[in-house]
C-alpha cells in the first residue's frame, strides 16, 4: 500500500507559476501509474502562465474561485468544479477570489517536461 502525505510532497514552484506538490508520478514512486497526480496552488490575485501539454490533463477544483481560460473559452470555477483540458490547449487559470485557488491536476499520460510549453 502506498499512502503519499501531502505535507511531506515537496513544493515547488511548476513551470505556469503555480506552486505544485507531486503526490503520484510514475517516475518518482515505484508503482506502475499511467496518469501523475499533483496538487496545485494559485495565490490570492494571480494567474497561471499561459502553457499547453501534448497530453490530456483535469483540474478537479477544491477550493477557491477562478477563472479558467481554454484556449479561446472562458468559465468561471469554483470547488466541486472538474474541468478537462485537451492536449495541445492553450491554458491558464486566474484565481478571481479572495481565498487560495486550490486544485488537483491529473495528467494522462504522467507529465514530463518535454510535453509542456510556457509561452
Amino acid at each position: 500500500m502506498l499512502v503519499q502525505k501531502l505535507a511531506e510532497c515537496e513544493e515547488f514552484t511548476a513551470g505556469d507559476g503555480t506552486l505544485l506538490r507531486e503526490l503520484l508520478h510514475p517516475d518518482k514512486q515505484p508503482i506502475a501509474l499511467r496518469y501523475s497526480l499533483a496538487h496545485a496552488i494559485v495565490p490570492v490575485g494571480q494567474t497561471s502562465i499561459v502553457h499547453s501539454l501534448t497530453t490530456s490533463e483535469v483540474y478537479y477544483m477544491i477550493s477557491g474561485k477562478g477563472e479558467m481560460h481554454i484556449d479561446e473559452e472562458v468559465q468561471n470555477v469554483e470547488a466541486g468544479d472538474a474541468i478537462y483540458i485537451p492536449p495541445n490547449a492553450k491554458q491558464y487559470i486566474h484565481n478571481s477570489g479572495n481565498e487560495p485557488l486550490i486544485f488537483i491536476c491529473i495528467v494522462d499520460p504522467a507529465w514530463r517536461k518535454e510535453d509542456e510549453t510556457v509561452y
